[in-house]
């Protein structure tokens, strides 16, 4: 073959056909929705971890900020951690814990952590056992 017949050959093909395009778009169109609830669906449970993460935390240390500092003898507490985490709300309840065999008044004190709003909710529950050693001391 001459040189100039391979030239012509290999110049007369400069990109893409208009099939070749279309097949391609149709390809996008039929994949980007999915990839893109993919994304949506990891965000919202990258956000939802987020959130228990940090409700978590700060239900540790509002039940032991209770504990050390003997709130709990007051029935039930509630409040907020604002300014610092202005989105949770806490309540802790103590109720008799119903597996006390030991006679030392055993409560059970549950703290609840809540966040979201009233479509889409949060809550963390961390839970321990207290007594009252003053009474404890009295009635020996």
């Amino acid at each position: 073959m001459s040189s100039a017949l391979l030239r012509s050959r290999r110049s007369g093909r400069h990109g893409f056909t208009l099939v070749e395009v279309l097949a391609t778009l149709m390809l996008i169109a039929i994949v980007l929705p999915a990839v893109m609830r993919g994304i949506a669906l990891a965000t919202a449970a990258g956000s939802t971890a987020r959130k228990r993460t940090e409700a978590s935390s700060l239900a540790e240390a509002k039940l032991n900020e209770i504990v050390a500092t003997q709130q709990w003898e007051g029935g039930t507490l509630a409040g907020d951690f604002a300014p610092d985490w202005p989105d949770y709300r806490w309540q802790a309840t103590v109720t008799p814990w119903p597996q006390d065999n030991t006679g030392l008044s055993m409560q059970e004190l549950d703290l609840k952590v809540t966040w979201g709003t009233v479509d889409h909710p949060g809550s963390v529950t961390l839970s321990t056992l207290v007594y009252d050693r003053t009474q404890t001391a009295q009635t020996q």
